[in-house]
């Protein structure tokens, strides 16, 4: 796995790539604007050059950007929907201006109208954005929830139907994060339980839709649907948990990023994280199985459940 954790861009986008690599990133997220406004200032051509030219040459090997927090493609009020629409197509323009290979969004909240018309309206909203981004290289990955309120996306079975609703499937994919699906009741600390939740996400949505993870301990007990996250090993999950996925065949090549606390050492935490995460590494190799046929049906923080 290629292991990372969200950057901040205050001191300029262009420095992202560099800020990571300083601290033992071989991969970043990024915010492209703040995730508490709506739009944020256009990106200067040079500032999105200077970033392509730093991901070059600190060899990264994966980049992504996290959309802001108040989106909801699946509102149920016309306003709120077109707002969030429009909002996502803007964070979709700034993420290929990036040249980064994924955006990574929250699927939204139904807002108590019943999950089928919520992902039903997610799927919409992302056929219209691609529709009018024909070209792009963006992936957009739908990233899984902890089970807060009416959020959608904290199954693996709704995740899945909303990919079955894209016309375009090259251009969407799944980032898990270890703290949601823990949060949401999935057991992964033993090697027993990890593998029955690869044959569950194999089920119901198949492993190749997986293209990134955020990799967060968990604050919150197994199944608690709090979206807290913890740094790596002093949480519920604890380092076992992440001994899988680090040692795991099935996730070479995929990009890791840590969205643990920090504190007012700066990056510091996540330099301990990282080194942590790596020190797992080298342990009992779980070996990939042959998929089985099926159907196929600042940093970023908790959720609150979508916006209006």
């Amino acid at each position: 796995m290629h292991l990372g954790a969200h950057v901040g861009i205050s001191a300029g986008i262009a420095g992202a790539p560099a800020l990571g690599r300083s601290f033992g990133c071989e991969a970043i997220q990024i915010f492209s604007k703040s995730p508490q406004m709506w739009a944020g200032p256009p990106l200067s051509v040079e500032g999105s050059q200077g970033f392509r030219e730093g991901v070059r040459r600190e060899a990264l090997k994966a980049t992504a950007v996290h959309h802001g927090y108040l989106t909801n493609l699946a509102s149920p009020k016309a306003a709120g929907l077109k707002r969030s629409r429009h909002a996502f197509l803007d964070e979709l323009r700034r993420a290929e201006q990036l040249g980064v290979d994924a955006l990574i969004v929250h699927p939204g909240a139904h807002l108590g109208t019943g999950v089928a018309p919520g992902i039903q309206r997610v799927s919409e909203s992302l056929n219209e954005a691609f529709s009018l981004t024909e070209g792009f290289h963006v992936r957009t990955l739908l990233e899984n929830m902890a089970g807060q309120g009416s959020t959608l996306g904290s199954q693996f079975g709704e995740l899945s139907q909303i990919l079955e609703g894209v016309s375009d499937r090259n251009r969407v994919g799944v980032a898990l994060d270890t703290c949601h699906m823990f949060a949401a009741g999935h057991d992964f600390r033993s090697a027993e339980n990890y593998q029955g939740l690869m044959e569950l996400l194999e089920a119901e949505l198949g492993l190749d839709q997986v293209h990134a993870f955020h990799f967060n301990d968990a604050k919150g007990p197994l199944g608690s649907h709090r979206d807290r996250h913890e740094n790596i090993g002093k949480g519920e999950i604890g380092l076992d948990g992440f001994r899988h996925f680090v040692n795991d065949r099935r996730w070479e090549g995929r990009p890791a990023y840590l969205e643990t606390p920090l504190t007012e050492d700066d990056y510091e935490a996540y330099r301990v994280d990282l080194a942590t995460l790596r020190s797992l590494e080298g342990g009992p190799a779980i070996p990939a199985r042959a998929a089985t046929s099926r159907p196929r049906p600042t940093r970023p923080r908790a959720g609150k459940g979508g916006s209006p």
